[in-house]
């Protein structure tokens, strides 16, 4: 299954960084960002499948219909009830506390469309699963994806989440105009050189 994902991201002309994800790291949260398009979402699990990490993510409980709830489920997916926000961070931390090895995938936009600020909850989760958090990309303006800084929350949201975003300034989703960081002074100039 790893070089048929290669193969396929191959085709998206990308280059994904599929290098492996450091051992301490192996349980983990990665953040997908930025995030515009379904197709970002499919091309980031394409590249952890292709590193060979065992990875979960969280849908509307809506979305588990048959006979799409078999493919879900066989990618990775988890239905949660976004209604009742108690259940839903017990749910989650149970992903993470009953898998040995397992990245929890979190979009922390919690939406395709723009917004002005993520959503806190990836943080409360990797804090009170005491995880770090990989931030996980694909950028448009690049053409680069793959996985990034590893961060270990300190605890105080407010500065972890000033060093998270810089690491995204600049970078562009599907749909420009879409991601909240895209006019920020450009975080990877090394990466427009070619």
């Amino acid at each position: 299954m790893r070089k048929f994902c290669k193969k396929l991201l191959a085709l998206f002309n990308y280059e994904i960084d599929t290098t492996n994800i450091p051992p301490e790291a192996k349980k983990c949260i990665i953040l997908f960002a930025p995030h515009t398009s379904w197709r970002d979402f499919v091309i980031g699990k394409f590249a952890l499948t292709a590193m060979g990490v065992k990875t979960a993510f969280l849908i509307k409980k809506e979305a588990f219909v048959f006979p799409l709830n078999y493919l879900l489920r066989a990618c990775g997916a988890h239905p949660v009830n976004r209604q009742n926000p108690r259940h839903f961070m017990e749910d989650t931390l149970s992903i993470l506390k009953n898998n040995k090895e397992i990245a929890l995938l979190i979009s922390p936009e919690g939406t395709r469309k723009k917004v002005t600020k993520w959503k806190r909850g990836f943080y409360t989760i990797a804090t009170q699963a005491n995880v770090p958090i990989v931030l996980g990309y694909l950028d448009y303006v690049s053409r680069k994806g793959g996985v990034g800084k590893v961060i270990y929350p300190t605890g105080n949201y407010e500065e972890d989440l000033v060093e998270i975003e810089k690491f995204y300034y600049g970078m562009r989703g599907r749909f420009p105009g879409k991601f909240n960081l895209e006019d920020k002074p450009y975080a990877h100039p090394e990466w427009l050189e070619k």
